[in-house]
């Protein structure tokens, strides 16, 4: 019978023995499922849309550890994957588009990552500005707490009514949120007051404005759940729902033309968390943690190996390098590493003082040796020299601000802890900063004594289609179970396997 409701490509026959009980396989034929494959367990239109073969994406892991090799390779096996321009220079992230322009030339199923930058506005409106000029086909906005010029630039340059009356899009953004109300924003048109600023700017065009009052900013929402990085810690089986009745709503009220769809992210390291998203009504799903172990990955075999022993606790949060003076935190991983204990030291200190001369120097020397590992002279040093590259405007407010100056300094040990798990730095691995959430310890259970256990055979695409093919097995023996067959619990186990 296992055997029988693993085969997901076949039809699978629906049986009553002689004794009267359902069963699979043997006795007369009561009914048939159909086959069920994994590219159709999201919403059909998502592939459509999006000219995918799966309803699956590879997240925008920031600091570019979500490497052009993994979008080409998401790419090439007709899936989704955007690349991590979170927290890099906007010079670096237009080294990575030139890369995947070329690479993946002619086709539409990529993307990059807009993260919100609040206290960075200026590099927040560079990184739009590059995707628009260069014509990145996807955007996967993530980390906003409010809809920004930038972002709403990105989902209005390039509509245009076609010969039928639609209204069609150049760049496709995904929003990637947690909030209901964050959620109602870029599922309705975009604001009034942000169009007219717009068009005043010469950023979009008066025709544009009009057609964006007729369509929602974002075409697809990502419900992010308890998850690595910046997360409310929300569970997916009750934030996926509420999103969704949002979603009715607003489509509703807007009369809208074209589905708008709402995928699922946060918690999704095995079969059973992505059959289960699927099953809530997900249009497609997200993976993040779980791909920081795959070969394209950009961090240190050092830091996947820590990675690669977690267990669904061994989290923390901590707090963000690019949110730190508004207290925002973001989830790590705890294991092995004591950067959310020093994070969490520094931002403790923030708040208690005015600037770094206010620090009592016994704290101040037990800083500069437990957390920092560097005096605070030497760092502010390099600080400055980070932002006289980066933002001049930075420094003229520290030397106004001790307290903004003192933040710098702080802020230099986050990013710092984020680039020395990317090189693998030896002499910091207790420092190293990686976002994780529970579904990578969720992962590393199911892989265990696998083919995936072995580091060499961890390819982002191996592991996406493990994730869909398990869903597609899990789903067909809940459809199974609905039928009256006393299933056994080993249908619902799907071990990985080499697959293409």
């Amino acid at each position: 019978m296992i055997d029988l409701i693993h085969r997901v490509r076949e039809p699978l026959h629906v049986a009553r023995t002689p004794d009267g009980a359902i069963t699979v396989g043997q006795g007369e034929t009561v009914g048939v499922l159909p086959a069920l494959y994994p590219e159709w367990l999201g919403d059909r239109s998502f592939s459509e849309a999006h000219s995918v073969r799966f309803p699956y994406v590879a997240g925008e892991m920031a600091n570019g550890i979500a490497t052009t090799r993994m979008v080409v390779a998401m790419a090439r096996a007709d899936m989704l994957g955007f690349f991590g321009a979170g927290g890099l220079a906007p010079s670096t992230v237009e080294s990575a588009v030139d890369e995947l322009c070329r690479e993946l030339a002619g086709r539409e199923n990529w993307g990059v990552n807009l993260i919100h930058s609040p206290t960075e506005p200026g590099i927040e409106e560079a990184v739009a500005d590059l995707l628009l000029r260069r014509g990145v086909p996807r955007i996967s906005a993530s980390a906003f707490m409010t809809l920004t010029p930038a972002v709403v630039r990105c989902a209005v340059s390039g509509l245009r009514r076609e010969t039928n009356g639609w209204i069609t899009r150049r760049t496709a953004v995904f929003a990637k949120l947690s909030r209901p109300e964050l959620a109602e924003q870029f599922l309705s048109p975009a604001p009034e007051p942000l169009l007219r600023a717009l068009v005043e700017r010469g950023q979009i065009t008066p025709e544009e404005a009009e057609l964006a009052r007729h369509v929602p900013v974002a075409e697809d929402v990502t419900v992010e759940a308890d998850s690595g990085g910046h997360t409310d810690n929300r569970p997916l089986s009750a934030l996926l729902p509420t999103i969704l009745a949002v979603r009715d709503e607003l489509c509703a009220r807007h009369g809208y033309h074209r589905p708008v769809r709402v995928g699922a992210a946060g918690g999704l390291g095995t079969p059973a968390a992505v059959a289960a998203a699927f099953a809530l009504g997900a249009a497609y799903v997200l993976t993040g943690s779980v791909n920081q172990v795959a070969a394209e990955a950009g961090v240190s075999d050092d830091a996947k190996k820590l990675l690669a022993q977690a267990d669904i606790t061994d989290v923390a949060m901590a707090p963000a390098a690019d949110m730190f003076e508004l207290g925002v935190k973001l989830q790590v991983l705890k294991r092995g590493t004591m950067f959310a204990a020093r994070a969490n030291r520094l931002y403790q200190v923030y708040r208690d003082h005015d600037g770094v001369e206010s620090i009592p120097q016994p704290l101040l020397d037990r800083l500069e040796k437990e957390v920092l590992g560097a005096p605070v002279a030497d760092i502010w040093v390099q600080t400055k020299q980070f932002w006289a590259d980066r933002d001049p405007g930075e420094l003229e407010k520290a030397d106004r601000d001790p307290k903004h100056r003192m933040a710098l300094i702080f802020r230099w040990y986050l990013g710092g802890s984020s680039r020395w798990a990317i090189t693998g730095d030896p002499a910091r691995r207790s420092d190293y900063q990686l976002w994780c959430g529970p579904a990578m310890g969720a992962f590393n259970r199911w892989v265990a004594g696998s083919f995936l256990a072995e580091p060499g055979n961890r390819s982002v695409v191996p592991i996406a289609l493990n994730l869909l093919e398990g869903a597609a097995v899990i789903t067909r023996a809940h459809q199974v179970r609905t039928y009256g067959v006393a299933v056994p619990a080993e249908a619902f186990a799907f071990r990985p396997r080499p697959l293409s």
